[in-house]
C-alpha cells in the first residue's frame, strides 16, 4: 500500500538557525547523534540543510567552525514535499536527487522529516 509520507515522517525535527556557527551546529548534531539538521531562517522557514558529510567536507578544507555560519555551509536547494505526498513519490524524489533525507512542509512550515532509514524500517515492518 502506498501511504502518505506523513505516516512515515518524524515530527521531531532538529533545526539550527542560519546564523549559528558551524561549531554550534556540530555540538547539536553530536549531542543528539544526528546525521542531518534543517537550517531555518528568521521566519522559521526552511533555509537549507546540513548533513554529516557536509561537516566532514568542511573540515577537510580546514575551515574555522567558530567563525563560519550555517548559511555558508548548508545546501540551499532543499527538496521538500507536503505531508500528503505519497511515500512512493517521496522515495522516487529521494532516489532521483540522491538524498537520504527529505523535509516535509505544510504552508511553508516544517512539519516533519523522512530519512532513507525510515523507508527501510517500514519495509522491514511489512516484510518481517
Amino acid at each position: 500500500m502506498d501511504k502518505p509520507i506523513s505516516s512515515l515522517m518524524d515530527k521531531h525535527v532538529t533545526t539550527v538557525d542560519f546564523n549559528d556557527t558551524i561549531f554550534k551546529v556540530e555540538e547539536i548534531m553530536n549531542s543528539r547523534k544526528l546525521s542531518f539538521v534543517v537550517v531555518i531562517d528568521s521566519n522559521g522557514s526552511c533555509f537549507g540543510v546540513i548533513s554529516y558529510p557536509d561537516i566532514l567536507h568542511f573540515h577537510v578544507k580546514n575551515r574555522n567552525p567558530k567563525i563560519e555560519r550555517a548559511w555558508e555551509l548548508c545546501t540551499h536547494k532543499v527538496i521538500e514535499v507536503s505531508s500528503d505526498t505519497s511515500s512512493r513519490e517521496t522515495a522516487k524524489l529521494m532516489i532521483k536527487n540522491k538524498i537520504h533525507h527529505i523535509v516535509i512542509t505544510e504552508n511553508e512550515s516544517i512539519v516533519g522529516i523522512v530519512s532513507s532509514n525510515d523507508f527501510v524500517t517500514e519495509y522491514l515492518k511489512q516484510n518481517p
